[in-house]
Formats: C-alpha cells, sequence, structure tokens
C-alpha cells in the first residue's frame, strides 16, 4: 500500500493499527487462530460466535489477500476496465454518443476509486470488529512453542485447538536476471499510480489473463507469455479459446509456448527474452508483472515444535483438515490446493465442527466452483471433459452457445457458452463450464445442484425469468431432456395419439 495515500492510510487505521495494544490473554483459548485472511476469519468469528474463548494473531494485515492485494482491489480495476471498455463500444455497437478519437481515461482516478471502495471494506476484516466480538486479536509474529502454546510478541496463549490459516504469497519463478530487476507482483501491482506505456505478464493463468486484458482496456501495450500453447490451461479448453480471443481483441500480445530465458533492465527499461521452437525473442516493457507461482506462508511458526508436517506445498492436512497435531487444523491457500477465497471460507465452517464439536465433515465432499473475471468470464464447477477421461467418469455432454439465448444476442454478448458434464445413462451432474459476462455468478445455480444432488432435469424443470442469460441453463437442460425422446418412445407416443384421431 501506498504511505501517503489517504484512503491506503485509512485501511492500515483499521486492517493493522499503529496504535493497536494486543489483550492480556485468557488462561486458555478453545481456539486459537494464526492468519487473519479469510479462512482465519471465519474460523474466529464463527467460533466466538457459538461461545468459544477465541483468539486471533495477525503479523501483517488483517483482511489477508483477498481484502489488501487479491479479490477486492483487482475487482475494483476490472470493473473500471469494463465500463472503460464499454464506453469505447458504446458508439459502433449501441449508436451511442462517439468519443473523440484521442480520448483517454483518469488512470489516477481510477486507482484513487479502487483503493477508496477497498477502505470503505476494511472495516469488515478490522481489529476493531473482531475485539468487539469477543475475538482476542493480536498483533505480531504468532509461533508456536510446543504443541499446546503459540507465543506472540512477549506472551504466551495456550490453546485446546488451533488453526492455521497464514495463507500463500506471490513467489517468484527462478529466471535468470529477475531478482536484479524491479517487477510487479499481485502485492504491488495495485500501488500503480500511473499507467505504463507497455506491460509485459508473465503467466497465462487467471490473475495474469485478468490484469493483461485490464491493462490493456486502459491503453497499456501489453505483452502476455507463457509456457503453455493456450491461455488458462486448467480450464475447459473450448472456454479458453474464447477467452484468448477476447484478449487479444482487447489488443493483448499472446506469445505462447515460450519460456523466459532471461530479464533483464537498461535504462529504465525492463527486457524480457524468450524461446519458442528454438527461436529467440526479446520483448521491453516499462513494467513487468510475475503472475506465476505461490508459496504457502510456513516459515517462521516453530511447526516442527508443534509436530506439524508441512512441505513446500503447505501444511499437512487429512480430509477432515487436521494436521499431524489432532488438536491443530489448517484452512486456505497454506494448505489447500484450491486457493480460492470462497474455498478457504467453507473449509473454515467445517474446522468449526470439526475441532470444536467432534464433527466429521470431510473436504472431499464441498462443492467448489471458480472463475476467471475476465470478458467474458470463465466459470467452472467439477470435472471438464479431460478431466472425467483421466478420472475414468463415463460423462455425456451437453452444450449451448450463447447465441441460442436471446439477452445475449440483445446485449451483443454472443461469444460463450453453457456445457454440462452428466454421468452417462443419468441427469447427475458432474462438472460445467459457463463463458458468458457473468459467468461467475450463473455457475451457482449449478454448484446448487450438484451440492444438493439435484439433477439436470431438476434445472429443466425450474423455471427461469425471460429473458435472462441464465435461461441458458435451461436450454442445456432441454438438450438434455430431447435424449429421452428415443425413437422407440416417440413411436409409443404417435400410436398413442392415433387413438384420438
Amino acid at each position: 500500500m501506498l504511505e501517503n495515500d489517504f484512503w491506503d492510510r485509512a485501511t492500515l487505521a483499521q486492517v493493522h493499527p499503529t496504535d493497536w495494544v494486543n489483550p492480556t490473554p485468557a488462561d486458555k483459548y478453545d481456539l486459537v487462530v494464526i492468519g487473519a485472511g479469510t479462512g482465519g476469519l471465519v474460523s474466529a468469528a464463527g467460533a466466538a460466535g457459538l461461545g468459544a474463548r477465541v483468539a486471533i494473531i495477525e503479523r501483517h494485515l488483517m483482511g489477508g489477500d483477498c481484502l489488501n492485494v487479491g479479490c477486492v482491489p483487482s475487482k475494483g480495476l476490472i470493473s473500471a476496465a469494463r465500463s472503460w471498455a464499454t464506453s469505447r463500444r458504446s458508439a459502433l455497437a449501441y449508436g451511442g454518443p462517439a468519443l473523440p478519437s484521442d480520448a483517454t481515461g483518469d488512470f489516477s482516478a481510477m486507482m484513487t476509486r479502487m483503493r477508496r471502495i477497498r477502505s470503505e471494506l476494511s472495516p469488515i476484516d478490522g481489529a476493531a470488529r473482531f475485539r468487539d466480538m469477543g475475538v482476542d486479536v493480536f498483533l505480531g509474529q504468532g509461533a508456536f512453542r510446543d504443541a499446546g502454546t503459540i507465543d506472540v510478541g512477549n506472551v504466551s496463549l495456550t490453546f485446546r485447538r488451533a488453526v492455521i490459516a497464514t495463507g500463500a504469497r506471490a513467489a517468484a519463478p527462478q529466471i535468470p536476471g529477475l531478482n536484479k530487476v524491479s517487477y510487479r507482483t499481485n502485492e504491488s501491482i495495485f500501488d500503480l499510480v500511473a499507467l505504463p506505456a507497455r506491460m509485459i505478464v508473465l503467466g497465462a493463468g487467471p490473475i495474469g489473463c485478468e490484469m493483461a486484458q485490464s491493462f490493456a482496456r486502459f491503453g497499456s501495450q501489453v505483452t502476455l507469455i507463457d509456457q503453455a500453447d493456450r491461455v488458462l490451461n486448467r480450464d475447459d479448453a473450448d472456454g479458453a479459446a474464447v477467452v484468448q480471443r477476447a484478449l487479444i481483441a482487447d489488443g493483448v500480445d499472446f506469445v505462447a509456448r515460450s519460456a523466459v530465458e532471461n530479464v533483464s533492465m537498461h535504462d529504465g527499461v525492463i527486457h524480457v527474452r524468450t524461446l519458442c521452437d528454438g527461436v529467440q525473442q526479446e520483448h521491453s516493457c516499462d513494467e513487468l508483472l510475475v503472475a506465476i507461482g505461490r508459496a504457502p506462508n510456513v516459515d517462521g511458526m516453530g511447526l516442527e515444535r508443534a509436530n506439524v508436517a508441512y512441505s513446500a506445498k503447505g501444511v499437512t492436512v487429512n480430509d477432515r483438515l487436521q494436521t499431524t497435531n489432532p488438536s491443530i487444523y489448517a484452512v486456505g491457500d497454506v494448505s489447500s490446493a484450491l486457493q480460492f477465497t470462497h474455498a478457504a471460507d467453507f473449509q473454515a465452517r467445517m474446522v468449526i465442527q470439526n475441532a470444536l464439536f467432534f464433527g466429521r465433515a470431510k473436504a472431499s465432499d464441498l462443492i467448489t466452483p471458480w472463475a476467471t473475471y475476465t470478458s467474458p468470464e470463465l466459470a467452472q464447477v467439477g470435472h471438464t471433459a479431460e478431466s472425467a477421461a483421466k478420472a475414468g467418469v463415463q460423462i455425456k455432454t451437453f452444450t449451448v452457445p450463447l447465441h441460442d439465448v436471446d439477452r445475449a444476442r440483445l446485449e451483443g454478448e454472443t461469444d460463450g457458452f453453457c456445457r454440462v458434464h452428466v454421468r452417462e445413462g443419468t441427469d447427475q451432474i458432474v462438472g460445467a463450464t459457463i463463458v458468458a459476462p457473468n459467468a461467475g455468478d450463473m455457475i451457482s445455480e449449478v454448484t446448487l445442484a450438484m451440492t444438493n444432488g439435484l439433477g439436470l432435469g431438476a434445472i429443466g424443470k425450474t423455471m427461469h425469468p425471460y429473458p435472462t442469460q441464465g435461461e441458458v441453463l435451461r436450454k442445456v437442460a432441454d438438450s438434455w431432456r430431447r435424449t429421452k425422446l428415443t425413437p422407440f418412445v416417440k413411436r409409443l407416443f404417435t400410436r398413442y395419439f392415433r387413438l384420438f384421431r
């Protein structure tokens, strides 16, 4: 955050107040949480709300990545980029007033808006609010003294149960010369106050794609580099292709199948040399965003002294989110392969059950959707066709393009689709991909069905308002239902109707 920015100072006053005085510890806590990101805050708030004696420890900023350097600032930036792009298209697509050919936006004002909204949201995760909930908030480095005690500052907290929720951080790859140049990650990109003329983004995953498209829409010349042959390599290939076309249409230069050989800086200009099919290329920029790699925050916590096993991938947990110390649990990015805010939230709810009330909830039972917030968005839940094949799940796939949805055509947003995979011979949904302007919202209907054992037929029987883009899900269900009308069944119906002629 910016030290001299009014809104950032206001945020810090909530999430790490300089005048904060740590409380006197209780004799023993029902639950001590290390880390005040989403997983830690939900664990602490939920347990305290049930009457448990709870403490939470945070060495940096309460709210974690999501509030400070993740979901909140990134979506503020993305929404602004969408607005700018819509303004430019309005004259051509909708007959709106044309902008002057040299019209530019105010990047600094946009970033100030983002910091203001982040500051306005910060009290939700702030130290004072959690103190008022009855949680003892300790600001400082927490470390296990032994299997039942955590030291923070000059005091010790004794616990019955503990939760490790320290999250993960951006981890730069081992690229020659990278440590000698000034580059940005998701933890520093939102500190920009001026729009860079040229930006290179390393990594075409969700963060890389979202930021590449946004900065291109703001007016930067953006180059997106990845070793894979397409963007969003873990998502549905057809869905990723739609997103890739959208990025290119917005001016992003996508450099695929390219390994970064080295990075250097001369006269304030950053140079990135890549190798693709034996051919070297050099790319230059004013700002370099490294959107590759994450590392769990496991250092400096004395995990060995608490008998908690961990590796380079994070803290080791079982299906009930219990570590190798049965009194200590872990949630969120520090232990989960699914590094999403909503995953940490639901894991924390599960830990409250399992740690404090002898629950037996399993992480493997969670149905976890995710979304990449490009334009259009790409949302996924469960299997793709590729992952189903690898898992040996026999599927039948139904796809409806957005072009077949009236609302999508009316809004001029037809490049996308809804795809649902059902288990062969049934309507049991095993996965879905939606590519649409609001796919992140639309995927929840499928997630609801999967979580509650509702089949695709149930979605088809559910009335959807017309005209909406969400109607595409009913159309997919209708596609499945039509397969039930086999030639044999149709012949039976034909004979039935002949009886009334």
